[in-house]
C-alpha cells in the first residue's frame, strides 16, 4: 500500500515575535538622539502598521530602526508592505505599512504551475491562502522544497504540516 506525503506552503509570521520588535522600536526611538524629539508613534493594527513621525527623513531611520529588530527576531522583512507616505497635520507625515499574511492567487499559481512544470511526481493544489504539495515519496517532496525555496518570491514562505 503506497502512501503519500503532503506538506504546505504558507505566508505568515509570528505575531507576537512583531510586537516585541515594536516594542524594542518605540523603545529606540524615545532613548536614540536623533529621534527622541520627533514625538514618532508606531500603532499595531490587525494587519497593518501606522507610523507617525516629523519628517521624511526621520520615517527612514525609523523604517531601519524597524527592520533590523524584525530581523533579529527571525521575522521575514517580506512581511512588511511600504505604503506611501501621507501628509499628517502640523508638518508631520504619516505612513500606512500593511502586514503581509497568505499566499495570494496569483503567487499560488506561479508556485503550482513551476512544481508542475519541472517535478512530474508532485501534485501541487492551492487550498485558501497555501499551497498543499503531495507526491508518494519524501525525497519528491524535498525536491518541491528546494525548487521552490530558488525562487525570490515577493511573500514569506514556511513550510508546514510535513507529512
Amino acid at each position: 500500500m503506497a502512501s503519500t506525503y503532503s506538506f504546505d506552503i504558507v505566508s505568515d509570521f509570528d505575531r507576537q515575535e512583531l510586537v516585541n520588535a515594536l516594542d524594542q522600536t518605540r523603545r529606540e526611538i524615545s532613548t536614540r538622539y536623533d529621534l527622541k524629539d520627533t514625538h514618532s508613534s508606531l500603532e499595531l493594527g490587525e494587519n497593518v502598521i501606522t507610523l507617525e513621525t516629523a519628517s521624511e527623513m526621520t520615517l527612514q531611520a525609523i523604517h531601519t530602526v524597524l527592520q533590523t529588530k524584525a530581523a533579529k527576531r527571525q521575522l521575514d522583512l517580506k512581511i512588511f508592505d511600504f505604503g506611501k507616505i501621507e501628509s499628517a497635520s502640523g508638518n508631520r507625515v504619516r505612513q500606512q505599512i500593511q502586514l503581509q499574511k497568505g499566499i495570494s492567487q496569483e503567487i499560488g499559481k506561479k508556485m503550482t504551475k513551476l512544481i508542475r512544470d519541472n517535478l512530474k511526481k508532485v501534485q501541487a493544489s492551492i487550498q485558501g491562502d497555501s499551497v498543499r504539495v503531495s507526491a508518494k515519496s519524501k525525497d519528491d517532496l524535498q525536491q518541491a522544497i528546494q525548487l521552490i525555496k530558488q525562487e525570490d518570491w515577493p511573500a514569506a514562505l514556511q513550510f508546514t504540516n510535513y507529512r
